[in-house]
């Protein structure tokens, strides 16, 4: 019986609380808030897997997505007369994005292309590239002021601020931009170097150790 009364005593107090003031007014819009932030990010981290053509990850994160997105929606719904929440699920799409972005960077899937132009001799810039294991194409083109040299490279995109790194060190002066690559069919990245140019690359170290 006593155990009956607890249960009974929970249940109201639950129910009392989920009627009052603090919670119509705060609890309630702060839950929204937060999940749509997390029903947003999973939309950003969806479509970045689609892009790379990571579909079976996709698939996975669209589930949870609109899961969180139903049981949001449902609350809404069931308090249309309370602008708290509808201004908790506008700001929670706002603050979604900008964590998407974030984790957008910090995941950094997937591979871009590096179009590198400079305006004089790039022999160590291209030297640089190579020996850390970076695959070139190195093409000789006219600009608008005179001949320059025109380099191509997919890296990465962990490998982004690597690579922009050894621009600004060896060829200042150079113009560079960055795309996303949907599809690659080989690489040549210092994640894959093949077996001689490991070697290579090896020995090279080793060499520069002795000395």
């Amino acid at each position: 019986v006593r155990y009956g009364q607890g249960v009974v005593e929970e249940a109201m107090a639950a129910s009392a609380f989920l009627d009052s003031a603090l919670y119509t007014w705060g609890v309630l819009p702060l839950a929204i808030f937060c999940a749509r932030i997390l029903d947003v990010s999973l939309d950003t981290v969806r479509i970045i897997f689609i892009n790379r053509n990571l579909r079976y990850y996709a698939a996975l994160i669209g589930f949870f997505e609109v899961l969180v997105w139903l049981m949001v929606i449902r609350q809404i719904f069931h308090q249309l007369d309370n602008p708290v929440c509808f201004i908790a699920y506008a700001a929670g799409f706002a603050a979604g994005n900008f964590v998407g972005i974030i984790i957008e960077n910090r995941l950094s899937i997937g591979r871009v292309i590096v179009r590198i132009i400079t305006r004089r001799e790039a022999g160590d810039l291209t030297e640089v590239l190579r020996g850390a294991g970076y695959g070139l194409t190195v093409i000789d083109a006219r600009g608008a002021t005179g001949p320059v040299k025109v380099i191509f490279t997919i890296v990465e995109r962990s490998d982004i601020e690597r690579v922009v790194d050894m621009i600004r060190r060896h060829n200042p002066q150079a113009f560079y931009s960055v795309e996303d690559v949907r599809f690659v069919s080989e690489a040549v990245t210092p994640h894959r170097l093949p077996a001689t140019r490991r070697w290579a690359r090896f020995t090279s170290k080793m060499r520069r150790g002795s000395e």
